[in-house]
């Protein structure tokens, strides 16, 4: 078995996996804003130890952060302030004496959903719509991280006075003043005006996953995070503008864009790390 840990801004969650199962899951609140990273790894340690079960071989955790996979470690976690440098490989290889594997928490999902997908698709992309925007891309298999864990860090890039990320996950809606579980609610309902946010959020998504096909020409994008739970009521302003942006129209009739929000995939994913 393996334990599975995704580090987000709001909740971390931990997971028992055996293969690609998941048998259990807890999930508790991160890290608060003013804790010091020393506060935040003998937090994160008493998670899992309460978690710990006999035959763990080894822990795997995805992080919202540039990453040195081979080192383990985080570098400028983004919304964990506190997390400039942070070797923890070896913070919690010293503390449970087991095997530690770390990286980009949008590369764990990837690797969860790539599974998920299954054998076929050569290039699956993910997005990950939550406090902020992760990508994530498998190549025949195989997770493509760049030099310094940095690929897909497509959500920096500027965009319209800020950049994408601004626009593509929750803090498209916290930034005005609205609640996206309440406003899908009331999507739901037929109301215009929530059904008018959700359009111009498609039109920005769509926007961004151009960037993501001119990146990375991929077969399947699969969109994760808290926010993909709410692609209904965006996907058809995202691919009008996609449509609109990316000019390859081959491809794009050969795309599949799939919403998987469970929050087991990138827990899957982050015990596959090796």
């Amino acid at each position: 078995m393996t334990l599975g840990i995704d580090i987000g801004g709001t909740t971390i969650n931990l997971g028992l996996i055996d293969g690609d199962r998941l048998l259990k899951k807890v999930q508790v609140p991160s890290f608060p804003k003013t804790a010091t990273q020393e506060d935040t790894l003998i937090y994160l340690g008493d998670q899992i130890e309460n978690f710990l079960v006999p035959g763990i071989q080894k822990i795997g955790i995805g992080v919202p952060s540039l990453t040195d996979p081979v080192k383990g470690i985080v570098y400028n976690a983004a919304n964990i302030p506190s997390w400039d440098v942070v070797p923890l490989k070896d913070t919690m290889e010293a503390r449970f004496d087991i095997p530690v594997y770390v990286n980009n928490d949008a590369n764990c999902y990837a690797l969860g959903a790539a599974v998920k997908v299954g054998e076929g698709p050569s290039t699956v992309v993910t997005v990950t719509l939550g406090t902020g925007t992760g990508v994530g891309i498998v190549i025949d298999g195989k997770l493509f991280s760049g030099t310094h864990c940095g690929a897909g860090e497509i959500g920096a890039i500027p965009y319209e006075g800020t950049d994408y990320e601004s626009f593509c996950s929750k803090k498209y809606f916290t930034t005005r003043g609205l609640d996206p579980r309440a406003l899908s609610k009331a999507a739901s309902e037929a109301d215009e005006t929530a059904l008018a946010h959700f359009r111009d959020f498609g039109r920005h998504m769509g926007t961004f996953l151009s960037v993501v096909m001119y990146a990375y020409d991929a077969d399947v994008i699969v969109l994760g995070g808290g926010i993909a739970h709410t692609f209904p009521h965006f996907q058809e302003a995202m691919w009008e503008a996609l449509r609109c942006s990316y000019p390859y129209q081959n491809a794009l009739d050969n795309l599949k864009i799939i919403a998987m929000p469970d929050e087991d995939t990138a827990l899957v994913g982050a015990a596959s790390l090796t």
